[in-house]
């Protein structure tokens, strides 16, 4: 019995949507890393949670950039979004209610680091939701 398995072309992450913000995807996951790796230490320093979680979100940020580069399926649009927006939140109710041991960021909306990476964050939600709504149009 010679049989022959035939490959599925793209296994388990679907077919690439080849969106134009793709790029420009990569570009800003790229800057939401260097942001929170360069602003981890201190945090670290002051509130080790939120040292970790600035680590946590770099390391999803470089490895959405990786999968984006290589092939932007929906599954990996889908992911970037949620884990910016998560960290859009994070944000938010940093600056806003604040958050356990950082309540010294409470009003400080203006800060340099904190805009790029806000302004960083919300644009690849953005560029994640108009691929996903790009890919829904294609398909009807």
């Amino acid at each position: 019995m010679t049989g022959t398995v035939k490959a599925r072309p793209y296994p388990l992450w679907g077919s690439p949507l080849h969106s134009h913000w793709r790029p420009a995807a990569v570009v800003l996951l790229l800057i939401t890393a260097g942001v929170h790796l360069y602003l981890a230490p201190a945090h670290l320093r002051e509130a080790p949670y939120i040292g970790s979680l600035f680590i946590a979100l770099a390391v999803a940020c470089l490895i959405s950039a990786a999968f984006l580069a290589l092939r932007d399926t929906a599954a990996v649009w889908w992911a970037t979004g949620l884990v910016n927006a998560l960290a859009v939140v994070g944000y938010v109710l940093s600056r806003s209610v604040g958050l356990p041991q950082i309540g010294d960021d409470i009003g400080n909306w203006t800060e340099p680091l904190g805009l790029t990476a806000l302004a960083a964050e919300a644009l690849t939600v953005a560029a994640a939701l108009t691929a996903r709504a790009a890919s829904r149009t294609r398909v009807s």
